[in-house]
């Protein structure tokens, strides 16, 4: 390594960090601008499955493994069947998305790959200095995507609830699902004082994605998340089947302020940064949208601190939280009541921070008078 400073240095080669690679690349205004991204481990594998929903054309279509126009939502009192239009719930296969980014970077003289474990990330005056195990870079913004739960797990006044799970690829010996609609959430499934569902995406009439998924603290035995994972196959009357591939899983769901970390020169992106939608899960939409923003913001040459990804969306995750963590076992009720009063385009779009105060309000007030108190009761607790 020749060049020790660079204008921008990109700290992780996960999703944020590669989505940030491939829009700096995509704007001619950053032309010129010097790129180091720092990545312990080349990527080629899949070892993430994206799912997302949003409006055709999408940026990634031509990537895109499995889209669906339509799907569903099961609890033990609703079944509920409905069209996304005008979205379509599309599944982006990780291994596909690195090579088009890896590919795409070997043509950008002015972006450098470094191979390199990250040591230390530390600011010095109006530049901020990343120790690897290959050296040391300097940059006065640098992005850092390395995800550190110290911080998280010290606290308590945010609450932090896990989504976690386990998914079997199938392929069936008949032809079983339909293709064109993927399963959202069934909680018809034995709760165990806590929230958890099944998750179906089918690729086809034999091939399936099937995740048992929990919103909770703690984790579960391997042994328990397969077991939901037959014991629902069997249910539903599929048992001649071969598992191709498993993947397994572990999101952080928290309000925490990561953005505190963030100074003029260091800005803390993806899950490192907080960017995953707290009451979801989801990360890699919401990420991209973030990344389309801080692209736009680095034209103005401001403070990387000043920044802002803070809206009042991020206060209703928290209360949601606050009340999934106290009342666990009802949240296949408070995700039922939703389904059950509101048209599932509104609550996606709600999902995706795009509806008015109204509808806000709508869907708030959708809930029943106990839930309603719950709700209350830790707003209440915020404010005083």
């Amino acid at each position: 390594m020749k060049k020790q400073v660079f204008d921008y240095i990109i700290c992780g080669g996960g999703a944020s960090g590669l989505l940030l690679v491939n829009a700096l690349l995509e704007d001619r205004y950053f032309d010129n601008k010097r790129i180091l991204l720092i990545e312990r481990e080349t990527k080629n594998s899949n070892d993430r499955t994206w799912c997302f929903w949003e409006t055709n054309p999408g940026h990634f279509d031509f990537l895109v493994k499995k889209s669906w126009p339509k799907a569903s939502f099961k609890s033990k009192e609703l079944n509920l069947n409905f069209k996304l239009a005008p979205f379509h719930y599309k599944m982006l296969r990780s291994k596909a998305f690195y090579n088009e980014i890896y590919q795409k970077m070997e043509s950008h003289k002015q972006l450098t790959l470094l191979k390199a474990e990250v040591l230390n990330i530390k600011e010095n005056q109006s530049t901020t200095r990343v120790k690897t195990d290959k050296g040391t870079f300097e940059s006065e913004k640098v992005f850092n995507s390395i995800f550190n739960p110290k911080a998280l797990c010290e606290q308590k006044k945010y609450p932090v609830l896990n989504q976690h799970f386990i998914g079997w690829f199938i392929k069936t010996n008949t032809p079983t699902f339909d293709p064109e609609k993927v399963l959202f959430m069934d909680f018809d499934i034995l709760q165990e004082d806590q929230t958890r569902f099944l998750y179906l995406l089918p690729t086809d009439e034999k091939h399936a994605l099937v995740e048992y998924t929990l919103f909770s603290e703690g984790l579960l035995q391997k042994e328990e998340y397969e077991k939901g994972i037959m014991d629902y196959l069997n249910a539903q009357g599929i048992s001649a089947f071969e598992i191709e591939e498993k993947e397994q899983g572990n999101i952080p769901m928290s309000c925490f302020p990561f953005e505190q970390f963030n100074t003029p020169s260091l800005l803390n992106i993806g899950t490192a940064g907080g960017w995953t939608k707290a009451s979801t899960g989801f990360t890699f939409k919401n990420t991209e949208r973030k990344i389309n923003r801080l692209v736009s913001f680095l034209k103005t040459e401001k403070n990387l601190n000043q920044f802002q990804t803070k809206n009042r969306f991020r206060f209703y995750d928290l209360l949601f939280l606050d009340v999934l963590l106290k009342y666990n076992e009802q949240g296949s009720k408070l995700f039922e009541r939703m389904f059950a009063k509101n048209h599932p385009v509104t609550i996606f779009r709600f999902l995706d921070e795009k509806t008015t105060f109204l509808e806000d309000l709508k869907i708030l007030s959708s809930f029943s008078l106990q839930q309603i108190r719950w709700f209350l009761s830790a707003l209440v607790k915020r404010i005083f």
